[in-house]
């Protein structure tokens, strides 16, 4: 028996991690009890730096003890000022003796303050490289520094990259240091596709490609992510690492991107449906626009202007407004609304008695003979992979994003049919292909209610898509009439969007 290992039974060890676990806990309350007690009495000196960096170096998340580290940093930036300010009332010629040596020393030190606080939080990060309290608080000593070394801050970033290509949180900071550090857009672009090409797998990199490339490459019309020479290359390198791995999600959310219309989320909420009539009106935008009664609205005519206003949100969303006021309306006026920086030009209603506005939502954007013949290369190819893997569920959803890319109408049934096949694929997430069929059939709708008969009075749902929900009903608060489907109005019930006629203007 003698010379072999004891091997420890499962009793033992649970009672042995056990122990180890009470010895963390009551270190750690004992640490963070005389932290607490020096905080209360204004002791923010060295001895409680050396204590919380012995919990810090365990756990980088504990938010208070950073807190508390930025309070002691900034006492001791304003110790290290006291000195000069007092040698500033002293006798002149000391004052001149002194002056180019203390300077030199003050720095000296506060670059020492900000080194420790770098030191440690790489420490920190090398235990746990997603910390957000570690890297917010590198942020914050830099930011302190006048004299930070932004390029230093690059260099650690590729370092990092090469441990991980993927952490999101050193490619945020990445951006970050890189602006500080004025590196050139084409630069960082180059950078990203080196990591591509080791990982296609790396949905940061491809994010941060996202953001550079219609700064490097904007588009003018700003219906497209970028301009279209180089939207064609970025499609053809994205379609190579999505067939790559066509199990992969990242390429392919990157190549739905190239796919969209290009709107950014930061653009102002836009008109996109008006009407008015002798006692009131009513404004649709495309997305929510909460502070909108503070806007100033003016409708203009060729004679005279009149201010709208005690405006009232219509929906939930605050993305329809009404406003109830008696308006003098002429029919033989041409009428503006102006808002903001946008003037729209409205157009008369057929019955005489009052203005309206549309744009219907996601209008197709035109694209060149190369784009075209590019995006039916792709769907080709999607097509292709789809007679292998019929059950791919990125194949089949970007080829229904292709087909509304070449031809939203002619190609619009199909499309629908293999959201209804990814319903079946990916039925976790069933929910979200009904939801977007019913924005892809109301898109239809919408684009063909502006040449029907009853526009823009009566809306008519004609297709036989079996909708659960109605979205982009801001569009439809210009009609007086709604025809839609038994059913459907019957799942929404109260959710229905309010009509012209039952907003009562």
């Amino acid at each position: 028996m003698h010379g072999r290992v004891k091997v420890r039974t499962t009793e033992e060890e649970r009672e042995r991690k056990k122990k180890e676990h009470a010895l963390k806990v009551r270190a750690y309350r004992a640490a963070m009890g005389r932290i607490l007690k020096k905080r209360d009495a204004g002791e923010l000196d060295d001895e409680m730096l050396g204590l919380t960096v012995q919990i810090l170096h365990r756990n980088p998340d504990v938010s208070t003890l950073w807190n508390i580290r930025r309070e002691c940093v900034l006492e001791k930036i304003k110790q290290l000022a006291e000195p000069a300010t007092e040698s500033s009332k002293s006798d002149e010629l000391q004052a001149e003796a002194e002056s180019a040596a203390k300077p030199v020393e003050q720095e000296d030190k506060l670059q020492s303050v900000y080194g420790q606080e770098l030191t440690l939080t790489e420490q920190c990060l090398m235990v746990n490289p997603k910390s957000y309290n570690a890297w917010h608080h590198r942020c914050w000593t830099l930011e302190q520094n006048p004299q930070a070394d932004w390029e230093r801050e690059v260099q650690l970033c590729n370092k990092y990259l090469k441990y991980d290509e993927r952490n999101f949180h050193t490619w945020d900071y990445r951006r970050y240091v890189t602006a500080k550090a004025g590196v050139p857009a084409e630069q960082e672009l180059d950078f990203c596709t080196e990591k591509i090409k080791v990982n296609f797998s790396n949905y940061s990199s491809w994010h941060h490609r996202s953001l550079l490339l219609p700064k490097l490459y904007p588009n003018e019309q700003r219906d497209r992510p970028m301009s279209e020479e180089k939207l064609q290359e970025e499609l053809e390198m994205v379609l190579t690492a999505a067939f790559t791995d066509p199990n992969d999600s990242s390429a392919w959310f990157y190549q739905r991107w190239l796919l969209g219309g290009g709107a950014q989320v930061d653009q102002a909420p836009k008109v996109v449906a008006f009407r008015m009539g002798a006692t009131g009106a009513v404004v649709a935008f495309n997305k929510p626009c909460p502070d909108f009664e503070q806007f100033k609205v003016e409708l203009a005519s060729n004679e005279r202007s009149l201010k709208l206003e005690s405006w009232q949100p219509a929906d939930s969303k605050r993305t329809t407004w009404r406003t109830q006021t008696s308006i003098d309306y002429q029919k033989d006026a041409s009428y503006y609304l102006k808002l903001a920086e946008q003037e729209i030009k409205l157009s008369p209603l057929p019955t005489g008695d009052g203005t309206f506005y549309f744009v219907p939502p996601h209008a197709a954007s035109s694209c060149s003979k190369e784009l075209f013949e590019e995006l039916q290369t792709q769907l080709k190819s999607c097509y292709d992979l789809l007679e292998y893997e019929p059950d791919s569920k990125w194949t089949l959803l970007t080829s229904a994003l292709l087909m509304r890319a070449i031809d939203v109408t002619a190609n619009h049934e199909r499309s629908l049919d293999h959201l209804v096949q990814l319903q079946k694929v990916d039925a976790l997430r069933e929910g979200y292909y009904k939801d977007l069929a019913a924005c892809w059939t109301l898109e239809l709708e919408l684009a063909k209610w502006v040449t029907s008969p009853g526009f823009p009075k009566r809306f008519e749902l004609t297709s036989e898509s079996a909708l659960t929900s109605l979205p982009y009903g801001q569009y439809l608060a210009i009609a007086d009439e709604l025809g839609l489907p038994a059913k459907l109005k019957a799942q929404l019930s109260d959710r229905l969007p309010q009509t012209f006629a039952e907003l009562k203007l």
